[in-house]
């Protein structure tokens, strides 16, 4: 049974009609789906949304995948995104994420889900599609993106000068200066104006001074 079910659901992460379509022998799908959770043969993440368990996977389900899946429309960013994308040390354990609508946080039993408003004219400016192997994908930000949104969530978060807002970068975030030198700067100036921030303007303009800065110096 198990094996007729994987060969229709071939992805690890899956929706309440990808799972009645796979049940559609049974008479009465809905009480299949109670015993495959008895079971231990699937796992319910929240309602309508399902992943297979240890034992039936075809390879690690992706928490990323879910986070999308799990409200949206969403894309991973923030303090997720930049240990994913190697800015921060310290590794993430709760998935962050930015939507257009009003936040919301899911403790599942495959871990905690979180999601932060951003304005919707930039919640895509920045955004990138990460593809798997087995053809599923999920939205992810940028570096830049995700160091614009984190700033721009933390909403007790004062800076009033460039040089304040590169110390909150470098001494809070811990992002080192080679890093942000790697930075495109231009996009964050685009995340600034869409995001009508004061704060992201500080960080473009900060980026910005230190790569003109470092060609300078490599004249």
């Amino acid at each position: 049974m198990v094996l007729g079910l994987r060969k229709k659901i071939p992805l690890e992460e899956f929706d309440y009609q990808a799972l009645m379509g796979a049940l559609t022998e049974y008479a009465r799908p809905r009480d299949k789906v109670t015993d495959l959770l008895a079971k231990g043969i699937i796992i319910r993440v929240k309602k309508g949304l399902y992943i297979f368990g240890s034992e039936y996977r075809k390879r690690p389900y992706s928490r990323e995948i879910l986070a999308n899946l799990l409200y949206g429309p969403s894309c991973v960013s923030l303090d997720y995104a930049l240990h994913y994308h190697g800015l921060i040390p310290e590794r993430v354990e709760m998935v962050t994420s930015v939507t257009t609508k009003r936040p919301k946080t899911f403790e599942t039993p495959v871990g905690l889900f979180s999601y932060h408003a951003v304005p919707g004219a930039g919640f895509s400016v920045g955004m990138r599609l990460v593809e798997l192997q087995d053809g599923s994908a999920f939205l992810l930000a940028s570096p830049e993106k995700s160091l614009a949104d984190k700033l721009y969530v933390e909403r007790g978060l004062k800076l009033s000068s460039q040089k304040e807002c590169m110390e909150y970068v470098v001494d809070s975030l811990r992002i080192d200066l080679e890093t942000l030198r790697g930075l495109d700067d231009s996009l964050l100036e685009k995340l600034a104006r869409v995001y009508r921030s004061r704060k992201l303007r500080l960080l473009a303009g900060g980026v910005r001074h230190l790569i003109r800065r470092q060609k300078r110096k490599n004249a």
